[in-house]
């Protein structure tokens, strides 16, 4: 097996950093604490306005492959490639049907693979990161894999022939859920045949568990404001809790496109003294917020256009915090949120069933005890990044040397 030592990963991604993929970021500080030399391709500049301050950590060069595709400099990127690598010719005919800005950016980046010593390229998510990784991984000569997630593989717009020529060329193919994993395999096959399921990780110590039993009255909600998240239903039953005369409050961390409209939503409810939409926060803040809460709310759902979240990294956050979580049953989210166990589970769109499972955590100091302690040791088991990580390695330095190690005990998850 290739070792760790000598194996160049390039990591590439549509957009980095980005606030809302800290999973991204922990993956790759994990690669680098084990020692794996490991350099990030971003194919589009940073919007968000707040960084996480997890990225000051890491080490990892970042470079920006030029998006702006025009005649002399898609065929000086032809030149500067072919000149790095000379298997380009024969490859390039692979590249028909391809967008112009994929081909650029995919020819850009085969130089910087063959000049930097990249021995192998992983993208996360399954859409144009992959499309680009997977185009260069041709023309470069080296092998590539992917981490599929939740928008990548679900959502309306996903051409399944795409998706499945990405799983059949890749060296191997990482997502993040049993049920991820249930719906690639039986979707394609044989062509998914090199998936492994690997849960997203934490660094743990940053993390730290503190009891549930004594914290004030207050739900927190942490992530994007768009559909899929289902902060709408959060706010309703936040409405129904108020009718009711419950002392609480609700923060919602995040911002996206929703956020004028929930605003509007909690303004016409009359509960602004229960609901602030806090904006986005720095990760020390949301890791403060998260602990010392009396509970996470997670009422996601599937959007009308398929689009769902696989398995919010917020739910691992809270759970190894300390603070039980309400979710529901979309997508791999029952995997941790085990109803009873170590969480509560609700319906989709059912704000009545929310807000009693709410009310239900703010009276019930021991429930909260025993769900915030059986959650942690399930993150303790299987959540833990810097093994988590090993697992994708491992994936990587085997198909590096050019050998696949999935069985069927592996399609069980025996890497997971």
């Amino acid at each position: 097996m290739l070792p760790a030592e000598s194996a160049r990963i390039g990591y590439v991604v549509k957009r980095y950093p980005r606030y809302s993929e800290t999973f991204i970021v922990n993956e790759i500080l994990a690669h680098e604490a084990a020692g794996t030399e490991v350099e990030i391709f971003s194919l589009r500049p940073p919007v968000d306005g707040h960084f996480q301050d997890l990225i000051a950590k890491v080490r990892a060069p970042v470079s920006y492959i030029p998006e702006n595709v025009k005649a002399s400099t898609f065929w000086a990127a032809v030149e500067d490639a072919a000149a790095a690598s000379p298997c380009l010719w024969e490859e390039l005919n692979t590249c028909v049907g391809q967008s112009g800005q994929n081909v650029h950016q995919a020819l850009r980046l085969t130089k910087l693979v063959r000049s930097k010593g990249i021995t192998h390229l992983h993208a996360h998510f399954a859409s144009v990161a992959t499309s680009v990784a997977r185009l260069t991984a041709r023309l470069a000569g080296v092998p590539y894999s992917f981490t599929a997630h939740a928008k990548d593989i679900f959502h309306e717009d996903v051409c399944s022939d795409d998706l499945r020529g990405k799983l059949a060329d890749a060296a191997t193919v990482i997502t993040v859920s049993e049920y991820n994993l249930r719906h690639l395999v039986e979707s394609f096959g044989e062509d998914a045949g090199r998936i492994r399921r690997v849960y997203n990780g934490l660094p743990l110590r940053g993390f730290p568990y503190r009891s549930p039993e004594q914290r004030p009255p207050r739900v927190v909600s942490v992530g994007r404001l768009v559909e899929k998240k289902g902060f709408s239903d959060l706010i309703d039953a936040c409405a129904l809790l108020a009718e009711r005369g419950r002392e609480f409050e609700c923060h919602i961390i995040g911002d996206g496109e929703l956020a004028e409209p929930l605003r509007e939503q909690v303004q016409r409810l009359g509960i602004t003294s229960h609901v602030q939409l806090s904006g986005p926060r720095p990760q020390a803040e949301v890791i403060e917020a998260v602990g010392s809460a009396a509970m996470l709310a997670a009422p996601c759902i599937v959007g009308d256009d398929g689009n769902r979240d696989g398995l919010p990294t917020v739910l691992l956050e809270a759970m190894a915090l300390g603070t039980p979580c309400i979710s529901t049953d979309v997508a791999g989210i029952p995997e941790v949120v085990r109803h009873e166990e170590t969480g509560l589970m609700v319906g989709q769109h059912n704000p009545v069933e929310l807000a009693s499972a709410i009310e239900r955590l703010l009276e019930d100091h021991a429930l909260r005890v025993h769900l915030a302690e059986q959650a942690r040791r399930l993150i303790e088991a299987e959540f833990d990044i810097h093994a988590n990580a090993e697992k994708i390695r491992h994936a990587i330095y085997a198909a590096s040397n050019g050998r696949s190690e999935v069985t069927d005990e592996a399609h069980r998850s025996e890497v997971g």
